[in-house]
């Protein structure tokens, strides 16, 4: 029999477990709870790494979901290791960009308000003096050759988030860090993360088209990601 979460794309597992691990872990954080907290904690030690590099890590994320059939088979070795990644290094990102905050740093994206990379490296030039140097690690990111120098690169963008409280969905990054895995994957990954960055100036400046990033259903294909945030 094929559950709902079976008859899910992978990208699209990736992105709701994502979403309902880091939800549950951000409401019970901005409530104190110990537990969360020492679970930020293990997540944080995680990001930039890979996850057989942090022995801790083993067990903390529920990757159960990743594993139902599709059609009645299993998901192939392959890409379960593609989606595993994608989880860690999205779910230990968010820790390192919440830490010491009193607000949660994990937002959804809206079209109304954009919470994509691009859109938060967007809002990141906004911000600081120094926005030459940040749009710099921004493409170091989108030229990186894999995925565990993509996280490196990417864990200096999200301390400059953290910097200066703003927001990242990490659901959707999930979802395209997955992507990113398969091939011509970075380069629709790096489209994506452009339109989202020049989205969300034109959203600075009043310009609410209807076709901008987002605006449409996101695609339920490994193969294509039509959100463009």
């Amino acid at each position: 029999m094929t559950t709902a979460t079976s008859a899910k794309s992978m990208a699209d597992r990736v992105r709701d477990l994502v979403a309902d691990e880091i939800g549950a872990m951000q409401h019970a954080l901005l409530r104190d709870d110990p537990k969360a907290v020492a679970t930020l904690a293990r997540l944080r030690r995680g990001a930039g790494k890979q996850p057989y590099q942090v022995p801790d890590m083993l067990g903390l994320i529920n990757m159960g979901p990743l594993y139902d059939a599709f059609d009645g088979r299993p998901p192939g070795e392959s890409t379960l290791t593609r989606a595993e990644d994608a989880v860690h290094v999205a779910m230990t990102m968010w820790a390192l960009h919440q830490q010491s905050r009193s607000t949660g740093m994990h937002q959804s994206h809206r079209t109304d308000a954009p919470c994509g990379l691009g859109a938060a490296v967007r809002r990141l030039v906004a911000e600081r003096v120094a926005s030459d140097a940040v749009l710099k690690r921004f493409v170091r990111i989108g030229t990186a050759p894999d995925l565990p120098l993509l996280a490196q690169r990417l864990r200096e963008i999200v301390l400059l988030l953290r910097d200066e409280d703003i927001v990242l969905d990490y659901a959707l990054l999930a979802r395209q860090l997955y992507q990113w895995q398969w091939p011509q994957g970075p380069e629709v990954v790096r489209r994506a993360w452009g339109s989202s960055f020049h989205a969300y100036r034109a959203a600075l400046h009043g310009d609410r088209s209807t076709d901008a990033p987002g605006s449409g259903n996101p695609s339920d294909s490994d193969t294509t990601l039509k959100d463009a945030s």
